[in-house]
């Protein structure tokens, strides 16, 4: 099959080319968001204040508000501390330490820039969201069918239905989208051997999008996802397993979105029903590697019998 030629011919409508320029934008704006924080982070690290190495966000209300007391001239690590609030009150003694540093004014300064320009990034982002939540009510439908695949939230459905769109008839299988989409497996070989290879382009925006999800996907308990994730991570690495699952959320929304159906969670332990004997097999090796001797027998039905 020659997939590429799907990937020449799919043209986006107006509609779709501008939700694409919104959503791409939106990403900017956090990754954008990011890099201030991470900015901010050092200048308190120029001061020897270790606030992140106690709080997981410093942006979160009780960073903010000790962010907003440095700025304002407070030097007292105690009193600073006694602004956290929730579970971050169980470290006061190391919050404490944490913020017990020398900050200059010129810190401040920069301190002050960097939150401002952090809070006029929150609000570009809340009106970003809010013109694509508009331009996407129409297909409120789809989005939910796409949120109840595990690690795909409002903003990775939205990032799916403005890159690909809702109509796949432009796609005659899942495998077409994943090759246009930079996420079919390689088609490397050498002598009659396939070997390991890279995917091809695509798009940069979905392909991120996606590999996201793979990862919170990677982190769900007793879902097929997640025990894909954690099979090809023994074998392949993190980095390779998030793509393989990515491939795999991709190949799941192109058919909730062709067959508008909804997702239908398989298990955790779907890949050991595939073949029972063989995980079988493989336990009792290793009880016996350990000097146990083991029989196998079958557990009676629990099905109810008329």
């Amino acid at each position: 099959m020659q997939y590429g030629l799907v990937r020449r011919s799919y043209i986006p409508s107006e509609a779709q080319r501008e939700l694409r320029e919104l959503v791409r934008y939106r990403k900017s704006l956090v990754q954008e968001r990011a890099a201030e924080v991470n900015r901010i982070g050092k200048v308190l690290e120029g001061g020897n204040i270790k606030l992140a190495s106690v709080a997981r966000d410093i942006m979160g209300v009780s960073g903010r508000a000790m962010l907003d007391a440095i700025v304002a001239g407070q030097t007292d690590a105690q009193a600073m501390a006694a602004l956290a609030k929730g579970r971050l009150r169980a470290k006061l003694p190391q919050l404490q330490q944490a913020l017990s540093g020398r900050i200059q004014s010129h810190q401040r300064f920069l301190l002050a820039q960097m939150l401002a320009h952090v809070d006029f990034l929150d609000e570009a982002l809340e009106r970003c969201s809010h013109e694509i939540g508009q331009r996407l009510e129409p297909v409120a439908a789809e989005i939910e069918r796409l949120c109840t695949i595990p690690g795909v939230k409002r903003k990775t459905a939205e990032l799916i239905l403005a890159e690909v769109g809702t109509d796949m008839s432009r796609f005659p299988t899942h495998q077409h989208l994943a090759a246009w989409a930079g996420l079919a497996p390689s088609n490397y070989e050498s002598a009659g051997k396939r070997k390991a290879g890279t995917t091809r382009k695509g798009s940069p925006w979905l392909r991120t999008g996606l590999v996201e999800a793979a990862q919170a996907a990677g982190r769900a308990q007793q879902t097929y996802l997640g025990a894909q994730f954690n099979r090809f991570k023994v074998r392949k690495g993190t980095k390779r397993a998030a793509v393989a699952v990515a491939h795999t959320i991709l190949v799941i929304a192109y058919h909730l979105l062709k067959e508008q159906t909804t997702y239908r969670e398989l298990g955790s332990n779907y890949f050991d029903q595939q073949d029972k004997e063989r995980v079988s097999r493989r336990l009792v090796q290793r009880l016996e590697r350990l000097g146990y001797k083991i029989s196998i027998e079958a557990a009676p039905s629990t099905e109810s019998t008329a």
